[in-house]
């Protein structure tokens, strides 16, 4: 057994080794939650380590089993851990992290927000991430939001996962007290949570949400009669996540005036700047020119609510 505790110990110390090789800016920039797991899987790692050379009394009976059952929800959260780890944010993402003379971008642990430095619309924007996809890779695609005018929030998840994020739009409104009323939006998952963010704020008597902004994403549940009708939802042709069926079958849970643009040749990674993604479909399209679009878009349907 204190081989077995050995082997899996150093399996611990390489998992985390691994993930913070490999995605040490995202940990860094994301939701602290992950990085004090990565931590503490470590620490339990080295003491589990040093602990089978104390040469204590062979496990027996019982013991034995308590030491197999730990054995197996061990490698189970390891096994979790490396799933975890985080995509991380590429150019131009980064650079549209940058303030300048028309939009300042603050960041902090729970969120990034998206200023503009001229006048600012009444309609705010709040974003949800998709699964384990690090906030700043949403940055480029947004940034042109703020410089229409629109304030941007774009959560930290903890762990990368936007269900944990349920309460984030309700702190970013009672931060932005200017803002009359909110667009939600989201990626995949995140796109998912949006949609139950707004209906849930939908007839709210202080800036309520007005409209849905869906990236390759789709509801969980019927919200054909939500107080929320204007809603977009923008898609890749090539996406190989969220496909265009699944895009289609959504039409009937969504308000019957909801848009629905497909950007032709895009993929799921193309709604953020964080490098491919297993699973998904092959590009005919730039990312560059994937993005203009979906930007565009955006813009266009966040004026639209501003319009008097």
């Amino acid at each position: 057994m204190k081989w077995v505790v050995r082997v899996i110990s150093a399996i611990g110390v390489l998992v985390v080794s691994w993930c913070a090789l490999t995605a040490w800016p995202a940990i860094v920039h994301g939701h602290p939650l992950y990085g004090v797991l990565l931590l503490l899987t470590l620490l339990v790692a080295v003491v589990a380590g040093w602990w089978t050379f104390r040469g204590r009394a062979p496990w027996r009976g019982w013991r034995r089993v308590v030491a197999v059952i730990l054995v197996v929800l061990a490698l189970g959260w390891l096994a979790l851990m490396a799933w975890l780890r985080p995509f991380t944010a590429v150019e131009p993402a980064l650079a549209a992290m940058s303030s300048d003379s028309v939009v300042t971008v603050a960041e902090s642990t729970s969120e990034i927000v998206m200023t503009p430095s001229g006048d600012v619309s009444p309609v705010g924007v709040f974003f949800q991430p998709g699964a384990k996809v690090e906030a700043r890779a949403y940055a480029a695609v947004l940034r042109p939001l703020a410089e229409a005018g629109h304030t941007v929030v774009i959560a930290k998840q903890p762990l990368g996962i936007a269900f944990l994020s349920l309460g984030a739009f309700e702190s970013a409104r009672d931060a932005n007290p200017q803002i009359a009323s909110w667009v939600v939006g989201g990626h995949s998952l995140g796109g998912t949570v949006a949609a139950m963010e707004a209906e849930a704020h939908d007839s709210d008597a202080m800036a309520p949400v007005t409209g849905l902004m869906l990236y390759a994403s789709y509801p969980a549940s019927d919200m054909s009669t939500s107080l929320v009708s204007d809603v977009i939802s923008i898609s890749g042709t090539n996406d190989g996540l969220a496909t265009p069926a699944d895009i289609d079958a959504s039409r009937g849970d969504l308000p019957a005036g909801a848009a629905f643009l497909p950007i032709d040749g895009a993929v799921h990674a193309f709604f953020g700047d964080y490098g491919p993604q297993p699973g998904d479909g092959t590009p005919t399209i730039t990312h560059d020119a994937a993005r203009d679009q979906i930007s565009g878009a955006s813009v266009d349907f966040a004026e639209r609510l501003s319009a008097p």
